[in-house]
């Protein structure tokens, strides 16, 4: 089946003294062309979930499913093929490299398949441009506010067009008029591109965008369909 599918997934940590369930028996779905909200409480495992999508952690039980492939049973190798080629991820880590123009660090998938320099540029400045970055093409990380560290990492994400689209609460360090642009580009990315889309967010007006709106609590999903939307933070 196509598009991202996870069944009856577990994943568990081991701690001082007890085995902490971050994930507890999720089955979850998103379609291509599909964007999902995932919303909760900090701590109720959303991020894990998020990593077990990208094939960053594994599954101690369940499967995870993108287009068919198993992610668990691919090699290193394919793995990496995986996150380079099929995935756009936005972690809260960002994980720019210092130094580094915007443009490059955008362009930073396509140089590790080693597209020559200038086609990489020329690939990601419509995706800076987009998120609203034209302008600060060569401004390194350093030089670049927080909200703009960010839209550097969600050009980067975009850059591939990837079939799965991963997002990692990307509007944390926006105002609310550049956040909500930026998940309106993520959902219009899925619909234009015909990718899946998982959003993990705790705002109600970015999971307002989404299809579709699923809460997870304490490593379980709470509810299916559409429930009810996280009210908006006070700004």
């Amino acid at each position: 089946m196509s598009g991202l599918r996870l069944h009856e997934v577990v994943k568990e940590y081991p701690t001082a003294g007890e085995v902490v369930r971050a994930v507890d028996d999720v089955s979850l779905s998103v379609a291509p062309g599909e964007m999902v909200a995932l919303c909760g409480p900090s701590g109720s495992g959303k991020s894990t979930l998020l990593l077990l999508a990208a094939g960053l952690l594994t599954p101690d039980h369940g499967t995870v499913h993108f287009d068919g492939t198993d992610i668990a049973a691919l090699t290193a190798s394919e793995a990496a093929e995986y996150q380079r080629h099929t995935i756009g991820l936005i972690s809260q880590t960002l994980d720019l490299f210092p130094g580094v123009p915007a443009v490059e660090n955008a362009a930073i998938k396509l140089l590790a398949d080693r597209v020559p320099l200038r086609e990489a540029r020329r690939a990601a400045i419509p995706w800076l441009e987009r998120v609203g970055l034209g302008r600060r093409l060569d401004h390194t990380p350093e030089q670049l506010s927080g909200g703009e560290r960010t839209r550097v990492a969600v050009a980067r994400a975009l850059v591939n067009q990837p079939r799965l689209l991963l997002a990692d609460e990307p509007t944390a360090n926006l105002d609310t008029r550049r956040g909500l642009e930026v998940v309106e580009l993520l959902a219009a990315v899925g619909r234009e591109h015909d990718a899946a889309v998982l959003l993990v967010t705790h705002d109600g007006e970015a999971a307002a965008i989404a299809d579709r709106v699923e809460s997870l609590r304490d490593g379980g999903l709470e509810h299916r369909g559409a429930p009810s939307l996280p009210q908006p933070a006070p700004r």
